[in-house]
């Protein structure tokens, strides 16, 4: 009798544990799915995005299919600096009558005067120290621009790619409106992953 009281005590012991561990299963799958709704619906709408890069525009800096994250708060609280890599909205739509995503790197603000003089960059008649870009490009392909002045709620942004890029020198001045976010870290692919 003794002995079968101790059986049902570790029975119900038992079937407490099992209680428990489904308790368990079950919270973590209710955090797991306030997670998945918090990131995808907080903070990816306002906050992070991933992007994959779609040409070679901003070689070496970024390559064909590297991934990363963008801050798409930042500009809420300030403005783009110079070298600031960012993501915008294309000017105009493209064969598929949608706006394409765009990655270059901020090369005047407002009120800066920009010049592309034989593959150079000149900002207030200033030439630009630029050790991001692509040592390869041949100046004779990169055409000459300005001097202009980048207008109040405007950027202009070049690739670092400056022989293989569609950027300001050819669709002009980008509205602030536009943006969409600060590329801050290439996450793939995994050996190259780095702060940008």
């Amino acid at each position: 009798m003794e002995q079968a009281g101790r059986k049902s005590r570790r029975e119900l012991r038992h079937e407490r544990e099992r209680e428990k561990a489904k308790r368990g299963v079950l919270e973590y799958a209710v955090i797991l799915v306030v997670a998945f709704v918090l990131v995808f619906g907080l903070i990816k709408p306002f906050v992070v995005e991933a992007f994959k890069v779609p040409t070679e525009s901003m070689l070496p800096t970024l390559e064909v299919r590297d991934r990363f994250l963008a801050n798409k708060f930042i500009y809420r609280f300030t403005e783009p600096q110079r070298g600031d890599i960012v993501v915008f909205q294309a000017l105009e739509k493209n064969s598929e009558g949608e706006f394409d995503t765009l990655v270059k790197r901020v090369a005047g603000v407002p009120g800066d005067v920009v010049q592309v003089q034989d593959g150079a960059l000149f900002v207030n008649g200033e030439p630009q120290n630029e050790p991001y870009l692509n040592t390869d490009v041949v100046p004779d392909l990169t055409p000459p621009y300005g001097p202009k002045e980048v207008p109040e709620g405007s950027i202009f942004v070049l690739g670092d790619n400056r022989g293989n890029s569609g950027d300001s020198r050819f669709f002009g001045f980008v509205p602030m409106e536009n943006l969409r976010g600060e590329a801050f870290l290439r996450f793939w692919p995994l050996g190259r992953a780095e702060a940008l």
